[in-house]
């Protein structure tokens, strides 16, 4: 356990689906912050503590923490002795895979005690020290996506009832994809969609989350880490993805991440080989 006084983070090798990790902190883990993904796991020690639609959280072992695409949080110890958790970001889009269109499913409180989002969390976060077989991660998250409708609050809101086009969407996310170091616009999404651009703005969010500008964002900054992890300098990673120059990076950066770009990479033990 000595290794534990000292702030780490493990990345799981393997799946290019889902991004799982590992970690420790003994103090102030994340600023604010949000992400276009589902957050999902479990504290193994101590009391993982975080603010989360208006009121702080506590999340003990045992409990399963989920939280929603493009909800602010933070973390941070709740006692001297820091705290271990693992952590699966799944995408919405591989949840909309399974689920065939429907409004994301929402877990109101952040935290959840329900065993059957437990037992299949529990799946995606074991043997964190070897890559999953393709179809054994493709059988848990099958799991994990109807865990999460089974569980989710039923009166998150009324977009449940709103009628999303979902094949739209889901060409609009591709064309994303395809041209994300562009200047792309919503009427061009819109073209490629065959949907109006404020229907199409309200059915992306509906079913991944975010707004198609958050989602873009979010694919550079993808493309920032991986850069940076080649050891590609600050300046030229962001230009790469499609940023306007570094400062722009950051910021956007320490919005979703909740660390700085040179933070996150002495938590990977890279900032040796980055130059400024």
């Amino acid at each position: 356990m000595s290794k534990h006084h000292i702030d780490w983070i493990h990345h799981a090798p393997g799946s290019g689906r889902l991004e799982r990790i590992e970690a420790y902190f003994s103090g102030n883990a994340y600023a604010m912050h949000r992400h276009d993904t589902y957050a999902i796991g479990s504290t193994l020690a101590g009391v993982q503590s975080f603010a989360y639609r208006g009121s702080e959280r506590h999340s003990l072992p045992g409990g399963t923490i989920v939280l929603h695409p493009d909800e602010a949080h933070d973390g941070q110890a709740g006692t001297g002795e820091g705290f271990h958790y693992r952590m699966i970001y799944v995408e919405p889009a591989l949840i909309q895979q399974i689920l065939g269109g429907q409004a994301l499913p929402f877990i109101k409180h952040g935290i959840s005690t329900d065993p059957r989002l437990h037992a299949a969390t529990r799946t995606l976060i074991q043997h964190m020290d070897s890559p999953m077989d393709t179809l054994e991660e493709q059988d848990a998250l099958f799991d994990l996506a109807h865990a999460l409708q089974a569980c989710a609050d039923k009166l998150a809101g009324h977009a449940s009832k709103q009628h999303a086009d979902y094949q739209a969407a889901e060409r609009a996310r591709a064309y994303i994809h395809s041209a994300m170091t562009d200047n792309i616009s919503l009427d061009e999404l819109a073209r490629h969609s065959g949907r109006d651009r404020w229907s199409l703005s309200r059915d992306f969010r509906l079913l991944f989350g975010t707004s198609p500008y958050r989602y873009l964002t979010m694919r550079r900054l993808d493309l920032v880490k991986s850069l940076l992890m080649q050891g590609h300098t600050l300046v030229n990673a962001a230009l790469a993805a499609g940023f306007s120059d570094q400062s722009h990076m950051s910021k956007h950066f320490v919005k979703t991440f909740g660390l700085t770009p040179l933070r996150w990479l002495n938590m990977h033990g890279k900032s040796s080989i980055i130059r400024p």
